[in-house]
């Protein structure tokens, strides 16, 4: 079961459990509430879960998104912070944009009401409410056996439209793109009749080679395209060709720009769909281009892409979000089996074979400080003289990911079982699991009081802090199903340093942990041990590093993961205030979040006094997540802003009087620069703005 509901045992309510995401969402019921089961077939959209309770009100931990529809499937409310929604007697479907996707169906009166961190929709008496849940999460339906052939490969890649679970423009929302096939190589080439690919009239032409292949694969997903081999790489809609592939950047910077294109256009196109959203794009966009709505919305896909290559690229692309994720794949045949996760994320895709930085390095470039280590730089020279790193290419995007020869310094390292662990998963429902471990006093600072995780209270977490562990008190923690170790201390080339000697990861029968940050020099061994033994991702170490820095660097880590930050957006926001690059690296799934963020997107807050001195500029930075991923919305909990944003990068300015801003400073707490300097968000008071 992907999604659970079942009653609280600490208090009047019921908890809404995803299984394969960990993530949790409790919602207060008065009465005493008593679940039966529910029908899936009074909810329009896909549900994994529904039960059927009577409550007379419901209260939400925080304030999240509520839009209510009547029995028509037309939009009558749009709820935020500071709603107060009297509905009349009718049937209603109400939409709940939690960290779980939420569903109710009630016959009544309905009243929602919020303040700014409180939200409550109520009936007037007990009535029977049939409430469903769905997973932001989705996994591959099956797998497609291919050879390395280019050939093979087109026909792999074109199942992965197989996945939309629609293909109007609501296939940007990240939920209803679905997970295209798995894909595995093998001697010859299987497709199951279940991933056929869905008759779209769009196909892809590419050059019958692996790069050019493997460049088209989120596209192909995106459009539900199929891909067949050509002369010229170029997009084709009902046998006419739309749109040439072959730009002045080459296949990736062309296919780059289209796909960005048509996401744009779609987000913009839905709004007048099943979900009316005030979206700011679309106010900029429509006071530049005079485009038809409604005639692009019911138009066939390959109809709508036609007439969206016909719209000025120069229209479109300033208004795209910063992109989430680029992955850079080496052209060899074991790239093809990442391609599946890359398109799910909606990454852009770019194929280059890295030539090592160094071949032999002791330790990352410009890094020889050797703190944290008990090893000698003679030592890790004669241990491991095969290492070398590789630098992936700059990218506008907000992360990058790499799988190929050598280490990166400057991307998350992929490993294919940290991404296919993460799909074996099952989170239980119990409260998050997490390990400290403090193997060196001297480090201590790290770990404080304890205090590093679980300060929210509508999130369980259990911590538990280890210190001076023995080899087989670390072995028997590692075995442990913890959702997050963080190991703070000595770790050799030979393991990590206990208190009578070194314990190997790779020596481990079992390995529980699903994420891990493991704080001490050269991690990077221990860390890829623990991902083939079964844990999905994690931050580790090229080199020695600074103790002060890392204890510094532990403890903002920590409080990022705690926020919701996913593993590598979190060392992508510690960048702003350290150097990272070259020291500490991402391994395996860095997509990966330990806790979920309230709001369903982590953000950054930076906190300006404009040169007019009138008031507080507010500059928001949103990192999507693979649940809210790229084509999620965002909104600000600020009374005067009443619009929607596509998940994604920087969000434009907004002016605040200082009321406001110490108001929305103290509702979450996140990463915030205040004049240039770091705080978190509900430690800033008034005296801190500048």
């Amino acid at each position: 079961m992907t999604v659970e509901i079942r009653e609280c045992d600490e208090k009047s309510g019921i908890s809404v459990i995803d299984h394969i995401e960990g993530r949790r969402f409790s919602l207060s019921i008065q009465p005493a509430v008593t679940l039966e089961m529910g029908s899936e077939n009074r909810f329009r959209a896909p549900i994994d879960d529904a039960v059927s309770c009577q409550v007379e009100e419901l209260e939400l931990p925080y304030v999240v998104a509520v839009l209510v529809r009547d029995a028509s499937g037309e939009m009558v409310a749009e709820c935020h912070d500071f709603a107060w929604e009297e509905l009349p007697d009718a049937e209603y479907e109400i939409e709940i944009a939690a960290p779980i996707k939420l569903y109710l169906r009630v016959s009544g009166q309905v009243t929602i009401r919020s303040s700014s961190d409180t939200m409550y929709l109520s009936f007037g008496e007990v009535t029977s409410v049939d409430l469903a849940a769905r997973s932001y999460h989705d996994q591959p339906a099956a797998t497609v056996t291919t050879t390395a052939a280019p050939e093979d490969l087109m026909a792999a890649i074109s199942t992965f439209g197989s996945a939309l679970k629609t293909t109007s423009p609501e296939r940007s929302f990240p939920s209803l793109r679905g997970h295209p096939p798995a894909i595995e190589l093998g001697e010859s080439l299987s497709i199951p009749e279940a991933v056929a690919p869905p008759e779209t009239g769009l196909q892809i032409e590419v050059p019958p080679t692996r790069s050019a292949v493997y460049s088209v694969a989120t596209l192909a997903h995106y459009l539900g395209a199929r891909v067949v081999p050509g002369e010229t790489a170029r997009l084709l809609a009902d046998d006419t060709t739309v749109r040439s592939l072959e730009g002045p950047d080459g296949l990736q910077g062309a296919v780059t720009e289209t796909l960005q294109q048509m996401f744009l256009l779609d987000c913009v196109v839905r709004t007048v769909g099943r979900y009316p959203l005030d979206l700011h794009e679309r106010r900029e966009l429509t006071e530049r281009v005079d485009i038809p709505l409604r005639d692009l919305y019911d138009a066939p896909i390959s109809e709508r892409v036609t007439r969206y290559l016909d719209i000025p690229s120069e229209s479109v692309l300033d208004l795209v979000p910063t992109w989430y994720l680029s992955t850079h794949l080496s052209p060899a045949p074991a790239s093809t089996e990442f391609l599946p996760y890359a398109a799910n994320a909606l990454s852009t895709i770019s194929v280059e074979q890295r030539e090592p930085i160094d071949p032999h390095p002791i330790s990352p470039p410009g890094y020889e400080e050797f703190v944290r280590s008990t090893i000698s730089p003679t030592d890790t020279a004669n241990s491991s003289p095969e290492l070398s790193y590789v630098r992936v290419s700059a990218t506008d995007t907000l992360e990058r990911a790499w799988f190929g020869e050598g280490r990166s310094v400057n991307a998350n390292d992929l490993h294919l079982g940290g991404v296919r662990n993460r799909f074996d998963s099952q989170a239980t429902g119990d409260p998050i699991n997490i390990g400290v471990v403090c193997n060196d006093d001297q480090m201590g600072a790290e770990v404080g009081d304890g205090d590093l995780y679980g300060d929210r209270e509508e999130l369980p977490f259990t911590v538990t802090v280890h210190r001076s562990l023995a080899r087989d008190d670390l072995r028997a923690l590692l075995a442990t199903d913890l959702d997050f170790l963080h190991y703070i201390g000595h770790v050799e080339h030979g393991g990590f340093v206990c208190r009578d000697g070194v314990l190997n990861a790779s020596d481990l029968a079992t390995v529980g942990v699903d994420t891990f940050f493991l704080n001490g020099c050269r991690s990077y061994n221990q860390g890829l041990a623990l991902i083939e033994g079964g844990s999905i991702g994690g931050i580790v170490t090229h080199g020695a590093v600074d103790n002060t820095n890392a204890t510094a660097i532990g403890q903002l880590v920590a409080g990022l993961l705690n926020a919701g930050y996913s593993l590598r957006s979190a060392l992508t926001v510690v960048g702003h205030r350290y150097t990272v690059e070259g020291r500490y690296t991402v391994i395996g799934d860095g997509g990966v979040q330990v806790a979920q963020s309230e709001n369903g997107t982590p953000n950054l807050l930076r906190v300006v006094r404009p040169p007019d001195d009138e008031g507080y500029e507010l500059r928001i930075a949103t990192y999507p997540t693979l649940g809210p991923a790229m084509g999620a919305c965002y909104t600000p909990y600020v009374p005067s802003v009443d619009q929607h944003f596509l998940v994604g990068g920087e969000l434009p300015p907004i002016r605040l009087s200082l009321p406001e801003i110490v108001n929305l400073l103290s509702l979450e707490r996140v990463p915030a620069i205040v004049d240039d300097e770091f705080h978190w968000s509900t430690d800033v008071t008034s005296a801190d703005l500048p």
